[in-house]
């Protein structure tokens, strides 16, 4: 039985040589090679700016507000009527074409 290995890419990135001093100082202080670190620092950063974009926080009383409209949703005012009619009238014409789109 072999074992799997795990595809690896690389990355690399020229940059000042104040820069790369401190990196190196900062990885160093860690324990950790320049590569390491950066991979570590950079890693945590993209984790970050994808919790903050894809992650929808709530206070508790707006979270009660939305529950509530979801329970009990208004009855459709005229604007949402003719926006639901303009989307119709736009689905019906696309049907016939090769990029007609369902979500």
């Amino acid at each position: 039985m072999g074992t799997a290995i795990a595809k690896q890419d690389r990355i690399g990135a020229r940059v000042p040589h104040e820069v790369y001093e401190t990196l190196c100082r900062a990885a160093e202080l860690t324990g950790a090679t320049v590569n390491q670190f950066l991979v570590q620092a950079a890693l945590k950063e993209a984790q970050e700016v994808i919790e903050r974009e894809e992650v929808i926080r709530l206070s508790p009383r707006d979270w009660n507000w939305l529950l509530d409209l979801m329970e009990n949703p208004p009855k459709p005012n005229a604007k949402l009527k003719a926006a639901l009619k303009r989307y119709q009238k736009a689905k019906r014409d696309d049907e016939g074409t090769a990029f007609s789109w369902e979500p």
